[in-house]
């Protein structure tokens, strides 16, 4: 509620703005022409860029630069971990001492519901990796999984992956 004031006074300012901007290039009837499009032309705009900012965390990276905070703007850790690491395989140490590895190609909100898919996947038994062959992608639910480990993927031998 308060982010919807917060944005319509931001676009009432803006509307406004251009819209004086305007009366003094032109006249009157220009303002009135234009007053609800340009208006919604300013909320849709302002709508993306806030969602891309939020989306990309920007705007609380320059803010943590700043010292102004060590939040994200991630709703939370669990994503934040994912987006930070999208380049990333893992491995799902899931219950029952199984793990699997692979490239997550989807991946839950939040640790408490949700599904994994994971493309590429190899079950890992101590230091031996069996692949699963025939299969696009497995979907593990979340509340399997135990803990998860990031590997970087630039430094992982594609050979290893598939022969190991």
């Amino acid at each position: 509620m308060i982010q919807a004031l917060i944005f319509t006074v931001i676009g009432k300012a803006i509307t406004d703005g251009v819209l004086f901007l305007g009366s003094v290039v032109g006249d009157d009837p220009w303002r009135r022409n234009w007053e609800l499009l340009l208006s919604v032309a300013i909320a849709v705009v302002l709508g993306l860029l806030t969602a891309y900012f939020v989306n990309w965390d920007t705007l609380h990276r320059v803010l943590r630069r700043l010292g102004i905070t060590r939040e994200t703007s991630y709703p939370s850790e669990w994503y934040s971990a994912f987006s930070r690491h999208s380049d990333c395989y893992v491995t799902l140490h899931l219950k029952g001492q199984r793990r699997l590895f692979g490239w997550p190609q989807e991946w839950p909100n939040r640790p408490d519901e949700g599904h994994f898919r994971i493309a590429e996947a190899e079950w890992l038994d101590n230091e031996t990796r069996i692949p699963v062959t025939g299969v696009l992608a497995i979907v593990i639910p979340v509340d399997q999984v135990e803990m998860v480990e990031f590997l970087k993927g630039d430094q992982i031998d594609p050979q290893e992956l598939r022969h190991g």
